[in-house]
């Protein structure tokens, strides 16, 4: 059995999951997921549960890779040109840990920019990651991002913040 990640693990996961998105290497982001993960941006501030009000997204590990197929395809015109995303965190902090259970949760404050042709975007977020470990490995139970306009009329995010 391996020894439990130390908060720095935690907080490296968290970056180096930010500059796969960054850098469109989105195959081996879905791959960062455990196979009951899921990735849910909220629409309304303090929401609890994301099957009892709507969502802006609540995809599990299939609709994630659905999407990243999409993102891929050729004749996915509304990414002609591509989109392109950087995402500018704050340090991420430790906010709970169980070594016992290897539940893991991180909090971090972030900007994140899309930009597609002359259009960019820029979102303010806190993003929540429950990690776990599986096979001695760093995976994501569930990454929630609050975007702090998430009540506003959005556009399209076409990427993953």
């Amino acid at each position: 059995m391996s020894a439990p990640p130390t908060d720095r693990q935690l907080i490296d996961f968290v970056v180096h999951e930010a500059r796969l998105l960054d850098q469109q290497r989105l195959d081996d982001w879905l791959g960062l997921f455990a196979e009951d993960g899921h990735y849910w941006i909220p629409l309304e501030p303090g929401q609890t549960d994301p099957r009892l009000t709507t969502s802006l997204m609540y995809e599990d590990k299939l609709l994630l890779e659905i999407r990243i197929e999409r993102l891929k395809g050729k004749a996915t015109y509304s990414q002609s040109p591509r989109s392109r995303c950087h995402h500018v965190l704050q340090t991420p902090q430790v906010d709970a840990r169980d070594d016992g259970k290897a539940h893991y949760v991180t909090w971090t404050p972030m900007h994140y920019v899309e930009s597609r042709g002359d259009q960019q975007t820029l979102y303010a977020a806190w993003v929540t990651h429950h990690l776990t470990t599986v096979d001695g490995v760093l995976r994501i139970r569930l990454k929630r991002v609050d975007l702090i306009n998430c009540d506003a009329a959005l556009g399209s995010i076409q990427l993953f913040v």
